[in-house]
């Protein structure tokens, strides 16, 4: 059966919910429940129809029909997408009797599938299709919407064309191997282009820190002393009291994690156990985790009162820190010279000086203005990181004047990598790894 038909919307009950059914007898087969003034195969496309849909005699509800025709609609197949109350009965009853004139359940991520594989969209456009659905901040649904109007696969496109250029001249130097004295690549010019291309991939690489940060949120570990106020800090962040706050020291034993949004960007922020010398076993887990999670994080708290020493441990010299000088209530501190000093108090402040600080340390905004593409798919680095590995074995075969069909070899090898990308060149594997990750009905 290929035709296919799925409920749309989010599960639940809502005023309205959409079934969507795609494929070549897609009008067709509406057309055996839809009773209206006219047919549906008799109407245009991108025309709306308001009727009944009706099985077996029984008027199941009254409904609106939209009519997409081949090749203009989403799959890029003969589409029609039913309006219907939002009831679940009314949803469950009107899919059954789809399925019993001749359709069948899409899986998952089917209709995004069948407009890959009918060229209406490459896989990178394909895969932003669901980041979008799931964006949970302003910058992943900004990122998701770059992805889905193709800015990475121009980017691969125009590499994927020098490469071929490249090794088209190669491979017709192949052609002609019994004439030792025909070059038509231009050694010179591969090394230039090798090097262009080279520079293009590690750029998109490097884009993949601040892509994966705004997919994922950014890490913030809260760190220092026990009894400094890092649990009070994280409470006040949040507006809410996540994390357990006593004057014990080493109340906090394990992370607490939790997240906030600050400019539309996600921040996760983890509350880490106090940091001191201690024989007690289990709080010198807690310590060992803390460290760990500052290792990993992208953003450092560091939280001090009193006459506490303000300098910042070495290893977190690589990452931008913020020193909280807490409990300002009680300290007359110095007015600060530094601007990544904040001087506050966790129990009675506002955090909006710190929370402003916070995105600044960021940086996704100067980035994201800065950065014409950026990538956040795990699959989308592999790749790019083989592409480059593969310009880099051909850049060191020119230098060693390795012949024009082993440098053809390292070629192929990066125009695969990055066809893996776009979709030119996958397998059912990964395309069923893909899709099978989409919700139902997209």
């Amino acid at each position: 059966m290929n035709t296919i038909c799925a409920i749309s919307t989010a599960t639940g009950v809502g005023a309205v919910a959409i079934i969507r059914v795609s494929g070549s007898e897609a009008i067709s087969l509406v057309d055996k429940l839809f009773r209206g003034r006219h047919p549906l195969a008799e109407q245009p496309a991108n025309t709306v129809r308001f009727g009944e849909i009706v099985s077996n005699g029984e008027v199941l509800d009254q409904v609106l029909c939209t009519i997409f025709r081949s090749p203009h609609s989403f799959t890029g197949e003969d589409t029609v997408e039913i309006a219907c109350h939002g009831s679940r009965y009314i949803q469950q009853t009107i899919l059954q009797a789809l399925i019993d004139v001749g359709c069948r359940m899409a899986r998952p991520g089917e209709f995004t599938q069948r407009a890959f594989l009918n060229g209406k969209m490459d896989l990178t456009e394909a895969e932003a299709v669901a980041d979008l659905i799931a964006a949970g901040s302003r910058a992943e649904k900004d990122l998701a919407l770059s992805h889905l109007k193709g800015r990475v696969a121009s980017r691969l496109h125009e590499l994927r064309e020098q490469l071929l250029t490249l090794t088209s001249l190669l491979e017709l130097e192949l052609d002609f191997a019994d004439h030792e004295e025909l070059e038509f690549a231009d050694r010179s010019e591969l090394a230039t282009l090798a090097v262009t291309i080279r520079l293009h991939l590690t750029e998109l690489i490097d884009s993949y820190q601040l892509g994966n940060a705004v997919k994922n949120g950014i890490p913030v570990a809260i760190v220092g002393a026990p009894n400094v106020g890092k649990s009070t800090l994280l409470n006040a962040l949040l507006g809410d009291d996540k994390a357990i706050v006593s004057n014990i020291a080493g109340t906090t034993r394990d992370i607490v994690e939790d997240v906030l949004y600050i400019h539309g960007l996600q921040f996760r922020f983890l509350d880490t156990a106090g940091l001191r010398e201690t024989t007690d076993e289990i709080e010198t887990i807690g310590i060992r985790r803390a460290l760990k999670a500052a290792a990993d994080a992208q953003i450092i708290l560091y939280v001090t009162e009193g006459e506490n020493e303000l300098v910042v441990p070495t290893q977190w010299a690589d990452k931008p820190v913020l020193i909280i000088r807490n409990k300002a209530d009680i300290y007359a501190y110095p007015h600060p010279t530094k601007q990544n000093v904040f001087l506050l108090s966790a129990k009675h402040d506002r955090m909006d000086a710190l929370k402003e600080a916070l995105y600044e340390a960021a940086g996704v905004r100067a980035e994201m203005r800065e950065q014409t593409v950026v990538i956040s798919s795990a699959r989308h680095y592999e790749a790019l990181v083989r592409a480059r590995e593969a310009i880099l074995r051909v850049q060191q075969g020119m230098q060693e004047g390795l012949s024009g069909e082993l440098l053809d070899l390292d070629l192929q090898d990066c125009l695969s990598a990055i066809g893996e990308i776009t979709g030119e060149i996958t397998n059912d594997e990964v395309l069923g790894n893909i899709f099978s990750k989409f919700c139902i009905g997209k």
